[in-house]
């Protein structure tokens, strides 16, 4: 498991759960399954886990537990299989969103720019869209929306500009090849920086990252028992801000919406104010704790 993937926050995560023994659990992002281990050992003979991962790595990592029911899905669509495994409300909910260190260090998946790889990016390999064929498709217009709102690129426009007059036919197929086409692109010692934004922004529209996680927030509200806790660790911006606009508003603008009285409208109670950040000693061990930000809220 930690080959796959070294938990991040792990204690955190699990305090945060505020775990009872005979309770209902779902974890989002099964991955390596490390959270998934130790929610368990919290859990009786009664309590349940139910984990969800799209990705077909996932399944060499499975508890052989009785316990645990796992879900080869993505996680969209949540509440439909908890509803037809007639398990909700449920207790608490878990999602350590992004791309596993297992994904990133597979240089076949195409999600690294260290390797040279084909440009897929994809977390479900049954899906259609790659990165190749957003580089290779997209408008200028499209590409340029990509960039700057998922990746917060500031030559956006010249980056989607240069792609667009450079490509021909399947000329771009691999990472190194969409490094080259961009390089003039690049700012001068900021080279590792602006590729990981490149990189961040394909991704997630190649699946659908913030689409699939507001249609999973939404869906938490009723999945959720009364002081039923969400547990979500994000690693960038865009993420952060919806769980936080989610977690204290209860919409994703980020406004407080009030009912015909002028009540505040509130499905959670946000449990931190401030993200939960790494220590300082699990920053140091495991790189990926750096840009980790963990929020958590408790149904009303």
């Amino acid at each position: 498991m930690t080959e796959y993937h070294k938990p991040v926050m792990l204690n955190e995560c699990i305090e945060a759960l505020n775990i009872k023994h005979d309770g209902i659990y779902v974890d989002v992002t099964y991955g390596g399954g490390g959270h998934a281990r130790e929610i368990i050992k919290h859990l009786g003979p009664k309590g349940k886990l139910i984990a969800f991962d799209q990705d077909e790595d996932a399944l060499k990592n499975i508890v052989p537990d009785d316990r645990l029911i796992f879900i080869n899905q993505n996680f969209e669509f949540m509440n439909n299989h908890l509803r037809y495994l007639n398990l909700l409300p449920v207790d608490g909910i878990l999602a350590d969103l992004g791309v596993s260190s297992h994904q990133f260090d597979t240089a076949t998946r195409g999600f690294s720019f260290r390797f040279d790889a084909a440009l897929d990016m994809r977390m479900d390999a049954s899906q259609s869209l790659t990165a190749k064929r957003i580089i290779s498709t997209y408008t200028e217009e499209a590409l340029t929306r990509i960039f700057r709102i998922y990746g917060e690129i500031d030559n956006a426009y010249n980056l989607s500009r240069t792609i667009v007059s450079n490509r021909s036919e399947d000329s771009i197929n691999t990472v190194f090849q969409l490094k080259a086409l961009i390089n003039p692109c690049v700012p001068k010692w900021k080279e590792n920086q602006y590729l990981a934004q490149v990189f961040q922004a394909l991704r997630i529209e190649v699946n659908r990252e913030l689409h699939v996680l507001q249609k999973f927030l939404t869906q938490t509200a009723s999945a959720l028992a009364p002081q039923g806790r969400l547990v979500v660790m994000s690693y960038h911006s865009l993420e952060d801000r919806l769980v936080k606009n989610f977690i204290q508003k209860g919409n994703f603008s980020g406004d407080t919406e009030k009912d015909f009285f002028g009540n505040k409208v509130a499905v959670m109670k946000p449990i931190n104010k401030k993200p939960i950040e790494a220590s300082t000693e699990e920053q140091q061990v495991n790189s990926r704790s750096r840009s980790a930000k963990l929020r958590i809220g408790e149904k009303i």
